[in-house]
Order: structure tokens, then C-alpha cells, then sequence
């Protein structure tokens, strides 16, 4: 069994080294792409929706090729699909989920304000267009991109390896997937592709914030405790039935990975709770 004690060690040693400065690069491309913008006079729906229009449906036409496998990437960008492979940390390293539903809390408010701030219609309202679609005013920016950046930003830094060789390798995979996944709410016709951008860096931002934050304030530092288990095994026994409730909706093969992971937590958390 894997030692839960050294793991969050790491988890929380490599947390701590995450500091307000490592802001510094993604406000830059933030700030580049609004004068980007601005240079170009980007100041309606219209002209926003026109710079990337060519972009959009060439992206999509090519990624909607596969249609299944987009449709099932695009779901890692939902919290309900997504956090259940990561379950598991709440018993080997529950410092990942203090810090996962701090920067969850921030993500959640930013994304509601600037989803109201913005307004633009997705794609499906402005555009005939290939794939699963999604209508509403709700494209920028894409709160999917915002929680998958935000989630692998934190796994990024919190199972950072030592060595150049070894970080640079485990940025770039993180990266890609990252790429890969938010990418698909262009292939499935949810998202524009600076939808997918911006939400990404501020999915980032989110992530950075609330790593700082959590290491200052630890209020979630509780969740390592082995008496509150019942209360995670109602949580996760709960989650097990809305996924299977999606599983008959949908069909999907990456619900059934993901009823897997919590099925598997569930276990290993019943057995330690029974040894306890």
C-alpha cells in the first residue's frame, strides 16, 4: 500500500514552493491578448465571433472526425466526471483535495462573473456547425477549459519531480493533455478557440491562487482525518449512482472510468476506515 504519510509530505513540500510570482507569466499572455484584441477592435459579440470564425470551423471539421472521442474528452471537463480519478488522493494525499476545492471555490465565482460579464452565444447560436452542439450565451470562456487547467495546474506543481530532465517531460504531458481536453469543446462545437485559450490561462491563475491561498490558511487541512470517512463514503456511495444514472443516458465509455476510480476509492477507503 502506498505510504499516504510520505506521499502528502511531497504533495505539500512541492505545493509550498508555489509563489504569487509564477502569476507573472499568465497575466502577461492575458494582457497580450487583450491588446491583441483591442488592436484589432474586438468590442462586439460580432467582431470577437468574425476574428476566429475561419479558425473555429476549421478546428472543427478536423477534431469532429472522431466525434465519439471528442464527445468523451470533452467530458474530463466536467468536475462530476474528472474529480473521481482523483478520489483516490483523499486517503494518500489529501493536501491535493484541500487544494483542489480551495482554487474549485475561486474558479466557480470567476467563471459565473465573467460568463455574465461577456455574454457571447456559442457557436451553435451564431453558426450551423458539425458535432454535438451547445446554444446559450454562456461561449466566453469556457468554464470546462477554466476547471481542467485549473485541476492539472494543481496535480502540475503538486507532483512536480526533481530534475530538469524529469520536470520538463512531466510539464509537457501535462500540457498536451491539457491541449488535448479543452480542445475538444471545439471539436464538439460548445467553444471558440479563444474560448478554450483564456479560459485555460485563467484556469491556471485559479490554480495558482488557491494553492497560495491553501497554504497559508489550511482550512481544509480536516480532510486527512480518518473519523470523517463515513461522511466521504455517503459523498462518493452518492456520486457512484449520478454516474451511473449518465452511464444509461449517455453510454459513454469514459463514465465507466470514471465509475471505476470512485468504486476503487471506495473500496480502499471502506478498508482502511474497517482496520481504523
Amino acid at each position: 500500500m502506498i505510504n499516504n504519510y510520505k506521499l502528502n509530505s511531497e504533495v505539500v513540500s512541492n505545493l509550498s514552493n508555489v509563489k504569487l510570482r509564477f502569476l507573472l507569466f499568465p497575466f502577461l499572455l492575458l494582457v497580450i491578448i487583450c491588446f491583441v484584441l483591442f488592436k484589432e477592435n474586438i468590442f462586439t459579440v460580432e467582431a470577437y465571433v468574425n476574428i476566429q470564425k475561419d479558425l473555429f470551423f476549421y478546428l472543427n471539421s478536423k477534431l469532429s472526425v472522431l466525434p465519439n472521442l471528442q464527445f468523451n474528452l470533452t467530458q474530463l471537463g466536467d468536475v462530476f466526471i474528472l474529480f473521481p480519478f482523483l478520489t483516490v488522493f483523499i486517503l494518500y494525499a489529501p493536501k491535493v483535495w484541500g487544494t483542489l476545492l480551495t482554487s474549485s471555490i475561486i474558479t466557480l465565482i470567476i467563471c459565473f462573473l465573467l460568463k455574465e460579464m461577456f455574454a457571447v452565444p456559442r457557436p451553435a447560436g451564431m453558426f450551423v456547425i458539425i458535432g454535438k452542439t451547445l446554444s446559450g450565451n454562456t461561449s466566453l470562456p469556457s468554464g470546462h477549459s477554466i476547471t481542467t487547467f485549473t485541476i492539472l495546474t494543481i496535480l502540475l506543481y503538486a507532483f512536480m519531480p526533481k530534475g530538469f530532465k524529469s520536470k520538463t517531460i512531466w510539464s509537457f504531458m501535462i500540457l498536451t493533455l491539457g491541449v488535448i481536453i479543452v480542445f475538444s469543446r471545439v471539436g464538439v462545437g460548445a467553444h471558440y478557440p479563444l474560448d478554450v485559450i483564456i479560459g485555460s490561462i485563467i484556469g491556471y491563475i485559479c490554480a495558482l491562487v488557491g494553492i497560495v491561498i491553501d497554504n497559508k490558511v489550511n482550512w481544509w487541512a480536516w480532510i486527512k482525518n480518518k473519523k470523517y470517512y463515513p461522511i466521504f463514503i455517503l459523498l462518493l456511495t452518492i456520486w457512484v449512482f449520478v454516474i451511473v444514472k449518465e452511464i444509461f443516458t449517455d453510454y459513454l465509455l469514459i463514465f465507466y472510468f470514471s465509475l471505476l476510480a470512485l468504486i476503487t476509492t471506495l473500496y480502499l477507503m471502506i478498508k482502511t476506515y474497517v482496520k481504523k
